[in-house]
């Protein structure tokens, strides 16, 4: 090998990305991955980018309502716009299932957030403790449980959001 031979990689400093894709998508996909505010300069370097690009991307994803952005401090900082997350799974699910079937869904998980409220005598999940049990085991099954009384709320709010879309093809108010 001469001196002009480029030095060959090694596993640790291969790229994480697939050969290309552009900027806008490495950009995209890190800032789907946040999930606190993050600089510009530390989304480019895990987006293989430099943060003026990281910048100009991440500003066009703040026009476009996919992240948002805080201008408050120095430097600025992006977060995924979890509302925009919500939008996209709501209007997948639109996509995939009839009127019928979302309704049916929204049902099913009524149920099983009433019996959730049963369980924990409760309608938040928020107003249960955890921690006053007798054992780690316990403890650790009603945290399970609460988080997925969290989940099903959550999942109540998405189908009937995907409600709405697919009964007014695609928009959330009647045209």
């Amino acid at each position: 090998m001469t001196e002009f031979d480029p030095a060959p990689e090694s596993p640790a400093t291969e790229r994480r990305w697939q050969q290309g894709e552009d900027t806008f998508s490495r950009v995209y996909d890190v800032a789907m991955g946040i999930t606190s505010p993050t600089p510009a300069a530390e989304i480019a370097d895990v987006a293989d980018c430099s943060p003026n690009a990281a910048k100009k991307h991440l500003d066009r994803l703040a026009k476009m309502g996919v992240v948002s952005v805080n201008r408050d401090g120095r430097p600025v900082q992006y977060e995924r716009n979890e509302g925009y997350l919500e939008w996209q799974d709501a209007s997948r699910i639109a996509d995939e299932l009839t009127v019928e079937e979302i309704i049916d869904r929204v049902g099913e998980l009524e149920e099983e957030r009433a019996d959730y409220e049963d369980e924990f005598d409760a309608t938040d999940p928020t107003a249960v403790s955890v921690y006053d049990q007798d054992s780690h085991e316990a403890i650790h099954d009603r945290m399970t449980a609460v988080s997925e009384w969290h989940g099903v709320i959550r999942d109540i709010r998405l189908y009937e959001l995907a409600r709405q879309l697919a009964e007014n093809d695609g928009h959330l108010i009647p045209a």
